[in-house]
């Protein structure tokens, strides 16, 4: 099933909603740092020593020095200048290293969000999983941010600390100066932050587009050889054309901006240069001494202008980039789109659908389901009932469709008429819902392991536990480890608080701990799809009795007739019709199951 829409998943709001948005997480994250920044504004106040010096240096180097006749007085003066900029250097490197600590945090955090949210997404509405865009969030955007904010907050504390250090430096010269400098460059500053609005506008919707294209190429390249064989280019190129289109649109309108933001640099920047020479008559003939001009002049070129520029450059550009990626990692999940409305259910009869006083623990009434528009259906009016605390066993040919009926119950897939219900209500969840699905729990053919621990790998699927109930949370993982025989697995893995590494376990020994997991689960409703396949008959006759003996309902597709043999039912699906009965009754019914019987009694004789 593919997406059409062409915006992702977090829309675009207002610039006044991504701050509310985005401002409380910066400002959690930022108390959670108080020593990093304190670091880092002591390294930066010598930075403002660095800029007072410069500046103040030149100025009585001049006056008290070599204008003076003093040459060693304007010498010393100079070397003052110098020292201080050694002391700018020194603080450069303390600066650096208190920046890693808020920037690689940062990242860390995003990169963890943007897992999180992806895994919500999917939980809530498996059929629109994250595709492209989810990995765009989860590599590009989470070094965006780390970049731009690294960027932004060396620059805008680079500006500040540089700004106190040249007009601390001014005022004690003459506090004539900043009337001269000032007000051209509050002007740029003031043009400059007109622009910044607008380009996040901007910015955000090219972010939007870029994740819709990234989807729509992932969407395309999947089924790329179908595409091209049913000679469907033209429409799949009238799909990309206009995003690609509105990228184009979008990057001229961003430069059209930078071209503005320029025009503020250069007011802001070179302005106040022009004012103090052209004040620079005025100023001399009313007591300005040649080394204070010399030194304002020093200050607004060497010091100020290239603060300016750089805070500028990374306001206009990673500052709004900065606000709109860190809006899409705090936007809360998008709600999953509604399940499909349920088709009247056709009335089948036969011993499929057995009576059920109580609710029962998974039921389909009619429900067809094909891969696609003119596709022969893989179920076709399918009516089940599975009782509270029943075995079912599913079993058919290799493509047969009984993946397709665990996805059904699942929640993964929506019929194309029928109903599919688990505990008496619609199998897809409810549209604000999230987290795991209480109901049931799903174990597919491939095992899923993660790094942690083994008590980790065992109980992922439980509910967090009540501190003060850690040792009958113990005592049930040890319960479910003797269960299912895995005593001998978690002791050559180190025991229970020893670390898991996926790749170094076989497939069985995967399946036998995402099995325990399932043990551990509280859903009612287990729905096994091949979980065993990588297991021998022993090995997996134990874990499904164990399954089976637990409280609950245990459906599983069988890849072998002796694991039928152990359900209270079996349903067999054989491409047109479904059979259900038991193991003793449905050789005569499916001549489907009474050779695979035959097959397996051969098997065993042998």
């Amino acid at each position: 099933m593919t997406r059409t829409g062409t915006r992702p998943e977090t829309g675009a709001g207002t610039e006044t909603e991504a701050r509310r948005r985005v401002a409380p997480e910066g400002r959690r994250f930022l108390r959670g740092r108080k020593s990093a920044l304190a670091r880092l504004a002591a390294w930066s106040l010598l930075e403002s020593a660095h800029t007072f010096l410069g500046g103040y240096g030149v100025a009585r180097a001049l006056d008290d020095g070599f204008l003076a006749g003093r040459t060693a007085t304007g010498l010393a003066w100079l070397a003052a200048a110098a020292a201080g900029a050694l002391l700018g250097g020194l603080a450069l490197r303390g600066v650096f290293a208190g920046l890693a600590d808020l920037v690689e945090p940062l990242r860390d955090g995003l990169v963890r969000r943007a897992v999180r949210q992806a895994l919500d997404r999917a939980v809530g509405d498996p059929v629109r999983a994250p595709g492209a865009g989810a990995v765009s969030r989860l590599t590009q955007q989470t070094e965006m941010a780390r970049d731009s904010s690294a960027g932004l907050v060396l620059t805008v504390r680079s500006f500040v600390f540089t700004a106190v250090g040249a007009f601390a430096g001014m005022a004690a010269l003459a506090p004539v100066l900043l009337l001269i400098v000032l007000p051209p460059l509050l002007l740029g500053v003031a043009v400059f932050l007109a622009t910044l609005r607008p380009m996040a506008a901007v910015q955000r919707r090219s972010l939007d587009t870029d994740e819709a294209l990234a989807d729509r190429l992932g969407e395309l390249g999947e089924g790329l050889r179908d595409v091209v064989a049913c000679g469907g280019q033209a429409s799949a190129q009238d799909r990309i054309e206009p995003l690609i289109a509105a990228q184009e649109r979008l990057a001229r309108r961003l430069a059209g901006w930078a071209a503005l933001r320029t025009l503020a640099l250069g007011t802001a920047g070179r302005l106040p240069v022009v004012a103090l020479l052209a004040a620079a008559p005025w100023l001399l003939a009313h007591g300005v001494t040649a080394g204070t001009l010399a030194g304002g002049l020093t200050y607004v070129v060497q010091a100020l202008l290239p603060a300016i520029d750089s805070l500028m450059t990374a306001l206009g550009s990673a500052g709004t980039r900065l606000l709109v990626v860190l809006e899409r990692f705090c936007a809360a999940p998008p709600h999953p789109l509604p399940a499909a409305p349920a088709v009247k259910a056709q009335q089948v009869t036969g011993p499929a659908r057995p009576p059920a006083a109580a609710a029962a623990a998974a039921e389909l009434r009619g429900v067809t389901f094909a891969y696609g528009r003119g596709a022969a259906p893989v179920l076709d009016a399918l009516d089940l009932v599975v009782r509270p605390g029943e075995h079912l066993a599913v079993v058919g040919p290799s493509g047969i469709g009984k993946s397709t009926l665990t996805a059904l119950l699942a929640g993964m897939l929506a019929p194309d008429a029928g109903t599919v219900l688990v505990a008496g209500t619609g199998a897809r969840r409810a549209p604000d819902a999230s987290g795991p699905d209480p109901r049931r729990t799903l174990l597919p053919q491939q095992a899923y392991v993660f790094t942690g621990t083994v008590r980790e790998n065992l109980t992922h699927l439980c509910p967090t536990p009540d501190p003060g109930d850690a040792r009958s949370a113990d005592a049930r993982v040890r319960h479910a480890v003797g269960a299912l025989g895995l005593d001998g697995l978690v002791e050559r893995l180190g025991g229970l608080d020893a670390e898991v590494r996926p790749g170094l376990l076989s497939r069985g020994e995967s399946q036998q701990l995402a099995l325990a997991a399932a043990y551990l689960s509280p859903a009612p409703l287990l729905l096994l799809d091949e979980a065993t396949c990588h297991l021998d008959p022993r090995t997996e006759e134990r874990a499904e009795r164990a399954l089976a003996a637990r409280p609950g309902t245990l459906v599983v597709v069988a890849h072998r007739v002796s694991s039928a043999a152990r359900a209270d039912r079996v349903l067999v699906l054989d491409g047109t019709r479904a059979v259900c009965g038991t193991h003793a009754e449905l050789p005569a019914r499916s001549p489907l199951y009474r050779d695979l019987v035959g097959k397996w009694n051969e098997t065993t004789d042998g």
